[in-house]
């Protein structure tokens, strides 16, 4: 900051030499008022237009969006911080009669597993709001010296017809990649067969692509510390995404599409075995949609939120950068993962608890009658209860405003949605889809 002039007459000076210079005087009164100007602007800028902005930044992600005129939840007032055990026993089961009505209109992805088969259900009922269903039905083995795709007989042919007719939402079947990688990754005539498997199934069924799952195996056998193993499997990847763009869906003639699962980092800063941004990059062109798995950020060994809203924008930023990053033009193929699913951990008394899904939810509301209590740091409901052995658990479980805020993260950074997993939820959440 400028400092005003010292106007002060040196000793023995004269005065009239004040008279014969007189602009030498406007000067200091100009820098004068031109330094008081000064300080008001900066006045302004930091007291009164930036906590202007950063309220406004806040009210843009933090406050209630748009009510839907059709949706049931918004009319209803349910999703709001101060909701209450009872509220949810009574009204988890309803939902708009326009089922078809997307809320949430980027990319959405579903997964459906076999062993909670009410998922099919809500799959076929709420077709409309999905762009992406994912039944997790295959696995790609090694069996002695042979390469195995192992999960036809979860395939539920009849089910994908009646999905056909009552919507337009593409069917790709998650693979999980569990063959030893060292015995495909460096062999081209193997890596050649574990694509070809993959196109094949695709093509025989009447799929749409798949949904590969394969960076956290990897990473668990170590090879992704090793450069050139790396390279090879991003190489792979690379591949099969080409071979199924190569080919077209029965569907609607369209090339197949590859989606690939990806991990959040376990760290603060990304590292060798971590996906970032460099990664996403270089598979950009042959992969159509990253699965980011946002959740499980807790665990019994270390009870807490299942999916901070701070932690879930930070993963964001660390794998497209910060804002006017090339890599930012890339978030529309981001699903951004959110938890349909939640956790009963013990607190006190011991250690343990894990995964806990809608009915497991509902009858823990109803036989304890829990004070909900809303986090706002992790932007979460939890509630605390004791069992009949008088141990102490708490309970994080998705409500409406959880998942309305991480839709509007989603929305901020022009990102779709993967949801993990449709049939562990409570109906009114698609109210919010």
């Amino acid at each position: 900051m400028a400092k005003k002039r010292d106007r002060r007459l040196a000793p023995g000076s004269n005065r009239s030499k004040e008279i014969v210079e007189p602009s030498t005087e406007q000067e200091q009164l100009d820098d004068s008022a031109s330094s008081d100007r000064r300080l008001i602007i900066i006045f302004v800028i930091f007291f009164i237009v930036s906590p202007a902005i950063s309220a406004l930044v806040y009210r843009i992600i933090y406050s209630p969006p748009p009510i839907p005129m059709d949706s049931f939840v918004f009319q209803g007032g349910l999703v709001k911080a101060d909701v209450n055990y009872q509220e949810i026993l009574t009204e988890n089961s309803k939902a708009s009669e326009n089922t078809s009505r997307r809320h949430f209109t980027n990319p959405t992805l579903a997964y459906i597993t076999p062993w909670n088969s009410k998922g099919y259900e809500l799959a076929k009922r709420f077709n409309s709001k999905f762009t992406h269903l994912s039944p997790v039905w295959y696995d790609l083995k090694s069996q002695g010296t042979s390469l195995i795709l192992e999960g036809r007989h979860n395939a539920d042919i009849g089910w994908i017809s009646e999905l056909r007719r009552s919507g337009d939402a593409l069917v790709l079947p998650r693979v999980v990649l569990e063959a030893f990688p060292a015995e495909f990754l460096t062999k081209k005539k193997q890596r050649n067969k574990v694509i070809n498997l993959m196109v094949t199934e695709c093509k025989d069924m009447g799929y749409d692509g798949i949904v590969l799952e394969s960076w956290s195996r990897w990473a668990a056998y170590g090879i992704l510390h090793d450069p050139t193993m790396r390279n090879l499997a991003l190489q792979f990847i690379k591949q099969l995404g080409h071979a199924l763009h190569s080919e077209s869906s029965a569907k609607n003639d369209k090339r197949l599409q590859l989606v690939y699962v990806i991990g959040p980092p376990h760290s603060e800063k990304l590292q060798k075995h971590d996906f970032g941004l460099e990664d996403l990059q270089s598979l950009s062109n042959a992969v159509d949609g990253f699965s980011l798995m946002t959740y499980d950020f807790s665990s019994p060994q270390n009870p807490g939120p299942n999916a901070p809203l701070k932690w879930i924008r930070f993963t964001l930023q660390l794998l497209l950068g910060t804002t006017g990053n090339s890599a930012q033009s890339l978030a529309h193929k981001i699903f951004l993962g959110i938890n349909f699913y939640g956790n009963d951990f013990v607190v006190a008394g011991g250690m343990g608890g894990g995964a806990i899904i809608g009915r497991d939810y509902l009858s823990l509301l109803e036989k304890h009658k829990p004070v909900l209590q809303w986090e706002k740091n992790s932007a979460e409901h939890l509630f605390f209860y004791s069992d009949d052995n008088n141990i102490k658990h708490a309970v994080f479980y998705p409500s409406l405003l959880s998942i309305s805020m991480r839709l509007k993260e989603a929305r901020a950074w022009g990102c779709g949605i993967s949801v993990w997993e449709i049939g562990q939820g409570l109906d009114y959440f698609y109210d919010l889809l």
